[in-house]
């Protein structure tokens, strides 16, 4: 691993990638702590820190995505989730509105008419999602007041203003890291944003510095079932199914072409990380609807579908489903049996035509049910086993958090490892 680091830093091109991707998070980071202008921030950090009923506890699961930044209300309080929910809405309507399916299939320049109405859509939902959080803190549970040198409705259009460009910051932030540095721009953010939250749940989950024997055990405890269930992430992440691929020999002038064997790569979770994250953004959208109109029931509901039993099946049933979703979405069966009729390949038993893309199917649909399965258990399963502990560093990372490290931290070192190939160095996996 640490010669792996080495030859990274040792490619001129890699370690610029590298250093610009830390210098973005960094300065998102840093962009978390500035607060957005007329807001008391002491006396917020206060009610937030006091809020632990109503939606106190689904705020602790935006505040978790956010990087802590909501507790602050800070620039970039609304975090990722805005852009989240824009692409999973996107690409629902690509199923059903033929234009988006038509755009989609004009390569590049239709899907940078996709990107641009995704942008716009983000923009919209965090005008609703800032809106909605100032209404929030200036109610009864929160109770912020309003800095008085300026009036009360310009003061509430600059918030909001500065949490809209905040969010289209982010989105600047993780288009430049997907483009120049090294990884999803996107899934980086998230990661970012949930390892930011760690140190300080290590120390609330130890009492703050008190070191009790009971605390330290259910530290050593909690960290104990982590190291048990990254090795089985790591399995799947990295699993594949391998259809055999053969092509006939023909003959092009004096030359003899084909005559060899390949395979089709098909890994059990084809859709890495995003069936997470897209199951997570729908969960807490109730959550993030909650705080803008500031209901009883819809608040009740929120914490329904953020905590207990309901949140565990409805996340395990989504998990499931977006990982048949965006499978379906990125692996074309039809497409791949045309490519390999027309180059004169052909799977070894099995016709040319239809029956390569009935056989492509379900030996894609074969491999995704349990994969599913797999990923949905271990990001529920954590939850139920600390479910009756009142644990801080279990409310803050259960096993969808560390899913999504886990997912994006393989994601970005194979991105890194095929850098590496290129330049003939030894990689991270051996």
């Amino acid at each position: 691993m640490l010669s792996a680091i080495l030859n990274a830093f040792r490619v001129p091109d890699l370690r610029k990638k590298i250093i610009f991707t830390l210098s973005i998070i960094v300065l998102y980071r840093f962009g978390c702590f500035i607060p957005v202008p007329g807001i008391p921030v002491n006396s917020l950090t206060s009610a937030f820190q006091g809020a632990q009923e109503g939606t106190g506890q689904m705020m602790v699961f935006l505040n978790l995505f956010s990087g802590n930044a909501l507790s602050h209300f800070s620039v970039l309080s609304l975090g990722i989730m805005p852009y989240i929910t824009a692409s999973i809405i996107m690409q629902l309507m690509q199923g059903v509105i033929p234009t988006l399916q038509r755009w989609q299939r004009e390569g590049e320049s239709g899907q940078k008419k996709v990107t641009q109405i995704t942008r716009y859509l983000t923009l919209f939902l965090g005008l609703i999602n800032g809106i909605g959080y100032l209404f929030l803190f200036q109610s009864a549970q929160y109770g912020v007041v309003l800095t008085q040198s300026l009036p009360h409705l310009f003061s509430s259009v600059v918030i909001v203003f500065t949490l809209v460009a905040g969010v289209a910051l982010i989105m600047w932030m993780g288009e430049l890291i997907t483009q120049r540095g090294v990884g999803n721009g996107m899934s980086l953010i998230i990661f970012a944003n949930i390892v930011a939250g760690f140190p300080g749940a290590i120390f609330a989950s130890l009492g703050y510095g008190q070191f009790t024997a009971e605390a330290v055990g259910m530290t050593v405890l909690i960290f104990i079932v982590v190291l048990l269930v990254i090795p089985g992430i790591v399995l799947i992440e990295r699993a594949q199914r391998r259809i055999p691929i053969n092509y006939a020999k023909r003959i092009q002038g004096r030359r003899v072409m084909g005559g060899t064997s390949t395979y089709i790569p098909l890994k059990v979770n084809g859709a890495g990380v995003i069936p997470i994250i897209f199951a997570s953004a729908l969960l807490y959208f109730p959550a993030q609807i909650a705080t803008f109109f500031n209901v009883a029931w819809l608040t009740t509901f929120a914490n329904w579908v953020t905590t207990g039993w309901l949140n565990w099946i409805l996340d395990f049933l989504l998990i499931v489903f977006f990982c048949f979703f965006y499978t379906s979405m990125v692996f074309n069966p039809e497409e791949t049996a045309n490519n390999l009729q027309k180059q004169g390949g052909f799977i070894p038993g099995v016709r040319p035509g239809s029956a390569t893309v009935t056989y492509i199917r379900n030996v894609l649909h074969r491999i995704t049910l349990p994969g599913g399965f797999y990923i949905g258990a271990i990001a529920v399963v954590p939850s139920i086993l600390f479910a009756f502990n009142a644990d801080p560093l279990i409310k803050a990372f259960g096993g969808t958090s560390i899913l999504i490290m886990v997912g994006v931290a393989l994601d970005t070192m194979s991105k890194i490892e095929s850098q590496l190939k290129m330049h003939h160095y030894e990689g991270f996996f051996k």
